[in-house]
Parts: structure tokens; sequence; C-alpha cells
């Protein structure tokens, strides 16, 4: 495929992924909580999982089945409210002991399930394939998926340590950032718990 398909699909994967939304406050958290590492991995490998997903073609099955798409979303949203409330309940600091469960794992439920992460995946990434192209769709939808995948192997990371390096010595402002990202998590579910009971209804 064109290296200008890859390139313009890079941009706005890049401009999105730029824009702070649940990842960001997840990986502050593992900042705060000295998880960054297998926190950010768990984002990737989550967007790798999407990326073998959309290029074998279940990501259109699945928005051609509203009942699917829907209850990803729901789920998606219980656990970013789960996840919100956890971070307030318990606000890191650098000397905090790691939460409970595996940050890896944790990390691709957070990706998997980011409302970001699905719009990227199911509605913009396919756009930028060519169904008449030189090469099969799974090969051109597996090389955009990896620009995306390769962009939160390097942010991600970055956002980690850059919020245990700033936050490490002022460990009220860690807690009060990462009772901030809790509430961002909340209010990114609750939007879509409400957009979706408001579509039910409307049906």
């Amino acid at each position: 495929m064109p290296p200008g398909s890859i390139l313009a699909f890079w941009g706005v994967a890049a401009l999105l992924i730029a824009v702070p939304g649940v990842d960001w406050a997840f990986a502050i958290n593992a900042g705060l909580r000295r998880q960054v590492l297998p926190a950010a991995a768990g984002i990737v490998l989550g967007y790798l999982v999407m990326t073998a997903v959309v290029a074998a073609g279940v990501g259109a099955l699945i928005t051609s089945t509203p009942i699917a798409l829907t209850a990803l979303t729901v789920i998606g949203a219980l656990y970013l409210i789960w996840l919100g409330g956890t971070a307030i309940r318990a606000p890191g600091t650098i000397t905090s002991q790691p939460t409970r469960g595996n940050p890896l794992l944790r990390g691709m439920a957070v990706s998997t399930l980011n409302p970001k992460g699905l719009l990227v995946f199911v509605t913009i990434l396919p756009r930028f394939a060519d169904p008449y192209g030189s090469l099969p769709m799974p090969v051109q939808l597996s090389c955009l998926g990896l620009a995306f995948v390769l962009t939160c192997a390097l942010v991600y990371p970055c956002v980690g340590m850059t919020a245990r390096l700033l936050l490490s010595a002022k460990p009220v402002v860690a807690r009060i950032m990462s009772r901030v990202s809790g509430v961002a998590m909340i209010l990114v579910g609750v939007i879509l718990l409400v957009e979706q009971i408001c579509g039910i209804v409307q049906v």
C-alpha cells in the first residue's frame, strides 16, 4: 500500500493518541504506582489484539451487529467506571503499594474496551485501506494498525514515567492527579452509558 496512506492514518492516529483520555489516565495512575512498563505493555498488547481482530474481519462484523457493538460499549463503560472508582478510593502516590491485579491485564482491558480505540480501529482505520490495492486487505489493515500500536508504545511509557518523575516529590499533587484521572474515567463511562440508554429509548 502507498506509504502516503500509512502516513495519513498515522497523522490522524497520533492526534487522537495525543488527546488525553482513558489510556492517559490509566498510564498516569500506573506511573504513580510504579507500574509504568507492565501497564504500558498491556495497553500496547490490547491494541495489537484489536489490530488482529480488525484484520481478520471481525471488526466489520461487530459494527454490522448493533447488539454486539452495544454490549461491548456497555462493558467498556462499566469497566471504566470501576477503574475510576478504584483510583478515587485509593489515590496513588509514588510510595503506594501496587494495586491488586495484574497491571498488564488491566492495561489490555483498558485499551481493548477504550471507546477511542474502538473508534480508531472500527471506524477510521478501514477508511485508509484500499480494497483495490495491490496488497490484500488484511495486510493493509495490519500495517495501519501497527502504525497506531507503535505510536502507543512510544507515548504511554513516556506519559507514565513523566507523571512519576514530576510528582515524585509532591505526594499531595500525586493524589489529586490520581483522583482527577479517576473522575475522568468515570465521566467517560457514564457518558457512554447515557448514550447507549438514550439510543435504546429512541429505538
